[in-house]
């Protein structure tokens, strides 16, 4: 019996605390509002999206005038980009100091580029112009 009267006595005691969860609008308007709050929430200030840049690696595909495509990995923490090219060939290209845009090189091979817009050079080839896809 001592048993049940303490549980009777928490119960009431919880019930007290306030209203239960509030139970999520179902109607099409009040459902469009909870997304665009959510969307909202998750807005990232410039210093969080440049941190994100400047911490991570960054996967970028280009398509060249020459028919070439390169898939760059742009290793931001160590200064550093992996430029894969068609036939699977890798090269490891070091950061250089650029006035603006991109500047990497590794003895014969350099991708320079702002935007968009990068110059492949590879041993022994002619500069090529290259437009970012992805």
């Amino acid at each position: 019996m001592r048993h049940l009267i303490l549980i009777a006595a928490a119960t009431s005691a919880l019930s007290a605390c306030g209203p239960g969860p509030a139970k999520a609008p179902t109607d099409g308007e009040a459902v469009r509002q909870r997304a665009i709050d959510a969307q909202t929430a998750r807005r990232r200030t410039g210093a969080e999206i440049q941190d994100r840049a400047v911490n991570r690696v960054i996967r970028t595909v280009y398509l060249c005038d020459n028919g070439e495509r390169l898939s760059v990995d742009f290793d931001n923490p160590r200064a550093m980009a992996t430029v894969r090219n068609s036939n699977g060939e890798a090269v490891d290209l070091y950061q250089e100091r650029a006035a603006d845009g991109i500047w990497y090189k590794a003895s014969a091979y350099e991708l320079r580029g702002k935007g968009i817009l990068a110059t492949w050079s590879a041993d022994g080839r002619q500069p090529t112009e290259c437009r970012a896809i992805d």
